[in-house]
């Protein structure tokens, strides 16, 4: 193998390792709670809901659950189409860039369909409830990031 061909196979392997570590730090290690499994929590386990809340809110639950499961198969799909551009371009070329682009539409799709699942629970809330909810939701997205332990 030539000198500069094996310098490349070294940096696509050196590339592909970094990737695969912060994808398991991110994923296996240290994952971060979700918002939506917080304000879930407070929903079911402090805020006193009635039966038909109860029984509106499973209907969401459901209903969310499936777009949500929708639309990480199709994060999954673009991962793999990512792996594919790297493999095939070495670099971030137009493969790389376009996979990228792809894959943050459909985060922001997910994002979004959060919101709406979000806001269609508190709109069943009690005045009461919804303080304590927004409360609850405002704490989830403004909490500092924990910071690893040094090692």
């Amino acid at each position: 193998m030539k000198g500069i061909a094996r310098y490349g196979l070294v940096a696509l392997v050196a590339f592909a390792a970094a990737l695969a570590a912060v994808l398991v730090a991110r994923v296996w290690i240290a994952p971060e709670p979700r918002v939506e499994s917080e304000v879930h929590a407070l929903i079911h386990e402090k805020l006193r809901l009635d039966p038909a809340q109860e029984q509106r809110i499973h209907a969401l639950e459901s209903d969310f659950a499936q777009r949500r499961a929708s639309l990480e198969a199709e994060m999954r799909a673009d991962n793999a189409r990512l792996a594919q551009a790297i493999a095939a371009e070495h670099g971030y070329g137009p493969k790389v860039a376009e996979a990228v682009d792809r894959s943050h539409h459909v985060m922001g799709m997910l994002q979004k369909e959060t919101l709406k699942h979000i806001f269609a629970m508190r709109a069943l809330l009690r005045p009461d409830q919804a303080a304590q909810f927004d409360a609850a939701v405002v704490n989830a997205l403004t909490r500092p990031a924990a910071v690893p332990p040094d090692r």
